[in-house]
């Protein structure tokens, strides 16, 4: 019996075989879990369905986090197809190229809307969608980064989502804490994501925390998909409005 068994996850966020958002699907389906997987479109579809395979018994639906017509889709498609919903991952985040290049000050009104829209509130419109399928509680995960709080060149935009993000794990903790539905972030050190990709000096970051991080490494998305697990099940229900490092201790140094 796994940690997870007969429970449904809904993983929110793989694009391919590198996404965080996969990592921790592989996770839950060794725990027992059943995977509910979104995608955005037809591109990102095929890759989608290929990943599936490997699972037990997935489902698999179409969803724009930004149009609340999707969302209410997937609450129904869920609502038919599975009944209930006992975690959400929200492992989704966007900024365009220029607004992770260059200054932070040239970002432009419309480049920060986007990326607010699709990196935090996108969270909000989640919980709100899936949290009535949620009726005996549950769990709800995000993925965060420390340039939330600390100055990482180049990540520009995508640090004030992620501070944004931060703030509305603290609140949709108290707000769904007496539904017994607990809301965390993981944040994760860097990895080779296609996402990270567009970050320029992704390799400068991680070289830093190679040598830097207490245990001298960086993480992968298994590391993650198990912490993932441990905020997903019975083992943290006490734990809510938290941010779990999974970052080989980077974040606790001063240098």
């Amino acid at each position: 019996m796994g940690l997870l068994q007969d429970r449904c996850a809904l993983v929110m966020g793989v694009a391919n075989r590198w996404s965080i958002a996969w990592g921790i699907a592989r996770a839950f389906h060794r725990e027992g879990a059943r995977c509910v997987l979104t995608y955005l479109g037809e591109r990102e579809e095929e890759n989608v369905r290929k990943l599936a395979t490997e699972l037990r018994d997935p489902v698999l639906l179409r969803c724009d986090v930004t149009r609340d017509q999707d969302l209410e889709a997937l609450r129904e498609q869920l609502q038919e197809q599975v009944g209930r919903v006992d975690v959400l991952v929200h492992s989704i985040a966007y900024a365009r190229t220029e607004d992770l290049r260059g200054r932070f000050l040239d970002t432009s009104r419309e480049g920060y809307l986007v990326a607010q829209n699709v990196s935090a509130y996108s969270l909000v419109a989640c919980a709100r969608a899936v949290a009535p399928l949620m009726p005996e509680g549950g769990s709800i995960l995000t993925l965060t980064y420390l340039a939330s709080e600390r100055v990482f060149p180049n990540y520009n935009v995508m640090a004030v989502c992620k501070a944004a993000l931060e703030a509305c794990v603290r609140y949709l903790a108290y707000e769904l804490g007496e539904r017994g539905i607990r809301v965390n972030a993981i944040s994760a050190g860097p990895i080779r994501t296609a996402s990270a990709r567009a970050v320029a000096g992704l390799s400068d970051f991680i070289e830093t925390y190679r040598q830097r991080a207490p245990l001298r490494r960086t993480v992968d998305q298994e590391e993650v998909g198990d912490a993932a697990v441990f905020l997903a099940s019975p083992l943290s229900r006490g734990v809510t409005g938290q941010v779990l490092f999974v970052d080989a201790g980077y974040h606790i140094m001063g240098v």
